[in-house]
């Protein structure tokens, strides 16, 4: 028993280093804080542009929808894993974010969570997940479940913070500049994603299967261990909480509430979901261009070129769409050219129309994670931004733990059948979006 009491003092002050729960938070005005915000401004701008960067550098490296499957694929015959895969991919970041946002609300400082506590939970995995390639040929069942186990310690994780990363930028970035900045730094990223996916289409056609994937997956973890360094340098305007502390059962007992009360926050829920159970289809159209038209796995590669193409101009353009008109017309577009993606991929006659597959789900990526991650922010006040987001987010991961597993069902019949649904279900996420929500900004 004296055991376990040391135990759990020591995990508290763990906690509470990790956290800087300790330090001392000035009282500070609202007009203190704009000043803060304003006079860091093109700091913040730089150095989390620069996160970014590196981030979808690293990432475009362990494509969900092109590299993945394809590592996937060279384990096993079975869609199965490729559809947990999805689910991690789709649900992973989602779904933990309610768990965390009665915590983050408390918190005056945001930073230590993103910065302190996401070095292990979401940049550490990656290391891990070199290991995977290395014994995929003498072991590819324990390759196999080691890949599965750290991809999705490395997306729950990303989970975990998420709550408090978007709060972050919202305190950094005013409403009417957040769209302008998440445009243009998704933006530089993806660019850099597409310079990513040119390398990985070179060493997968260079190197021989596994000696591609250690590499690749290597320059993953280099490229988000690089911009964990960037995110670091945030100055953060750090903002004192005056709201009384909550119990977890009182935080869980006042959600039931938000949703009977705010009606067009319910609404956008619904719509949400449809999109994300729209993209059931996702993590199965590189294994049907394999499959279907036995692509090569350097055309896969370029695939994930085009993939970034596509986000690298969605990003941009609905970025600054969003400022100037609102983040629902944003998902509202992104929901038509999802719809058009699945439509080209069910009917297509031949391999090539694939680049204009993986271009449209391209653009359509960069309004869902533009406007999808920034609309939330815009349903609440300040001081309930974690709450709200938590559960936009868990909501829609609730649904992405299903539409892989329904993916993969319909994947075992026919992929025609597949996507010819999830165009379907864009289409009703579109309807929703647009005759039903209206935007938060002017409601």
């Amino acid at each position: 028993m004296p055991n376990r009491i040391q135990l759990k003092t020591g995990i508290s002050r763990t906690m509470r280093w990790l956290l800087q729960t300790s330090r001392p938070v000035p009282p500070r005005s609202d007009e203190e804080v704009a000043a803060d915000v304003e006079r860091n401004y093109r700091w913040n701008f730089s150095v989390n542009l620069l996160d970014n960067a590196g981030f979808m550098f690293g990432f475009s490296f362990i494509s969900a929808t092109t590299i993945v499957p394809l590592f996937i694929s060279k384990l096993t015959v079975s869609p199965l894993p490729i559809g947990i895969a999805a689910v991690i991919a789709q649900s992973g970041w989602s779904l933990p974010q309610i768990f965390t946002a009665n915590s983050v609300e408390r918190l005056a400082r945001k930073k230590p969570v993103v910065v302190n506590l996401g070095f292990f939970l979401e940049r550490l995995p990656l290391w891990i997940l070199v290991i995977a390639p290395m014994i995929a040929v003498s072991a590819p069942t324990p390759a196999l479940v080691l890949f599965l186990v750290t991809f999705a310690w490395f997306n729950v994780g990303a989970g975990l913070i998420a709550t408090a990363w978007q709060d972050l930028l919202a305190r950094c970035f005013p409403v009417d500049r957040r769209g302008r900045f998440f445009g243009t730094s998704m933006f530089v990223g993806t660019s850099l994603g597409m310079l990513g996916a040119a390398i990985s289409a070179w060493i997968l056609k260079t190197y021989p299967f596994p000696t591609n994937f250690v590499y690749i997956f290597t320059f993953a973890a280099v490229g988000i261990t690089i911009s964990w360094i960037f995110i670091a340098l945030t100055r953060e305007p750090v903002q004192p909480v005056d709201e009384p502390r909550t119990t977890t059962r009182q935080f869980w007992a006042k959600l039931p509430d938000i949703l009977r009360r705010d009606h067009n926050f319910r609404r956008f829920l619904i719509a949400r979901s449809l999109l994300a159970l729209g993209g059931m289809g996702a993590g199965f159209v590189t294994v049907s261009a394999v499959q279907r038209w036995g692509v090569s796995d350097s055309t896969v590669g370029v695939y994930t070129g085009v993939l970034l193409l596509g986000q690298t101009i969605g990003n941009l353009t609905f970025g600054f769409l969003a400022d100037r008109f609102g983040h629902k017309l944003s998902l509202e577009l992104g929901a038509l050219v999802s719809l058009l993606a699945f439509l080209l991929a069910w009917l297509s006659p031949s391999p090539h129309w694939y680049y204009g597959v993986f271009a449209l789900m391209g653009i359509a990526i960069g309004a869902m994670i533009v406007s999808g991650i920034l609309v939330i922010m815009e349903f609440s006040v300040p001081q309930r931004r974690p709450t709200y987001a938590g559960m936009a987010n868990s909501s829609m991961g609730l649904v992405s733990l299903a539409a892989p597993l329904i993916g993969a069902w319909l994947a075992k019949m026919s992929y025609s059948w597949l996507f010819a649904l999830s165009a379907f279900v864009y289409l009703l996420a579109f309807i929703a979006l647009h005759w039903w929500v209206k935007e938060p900004r002017w409601a």
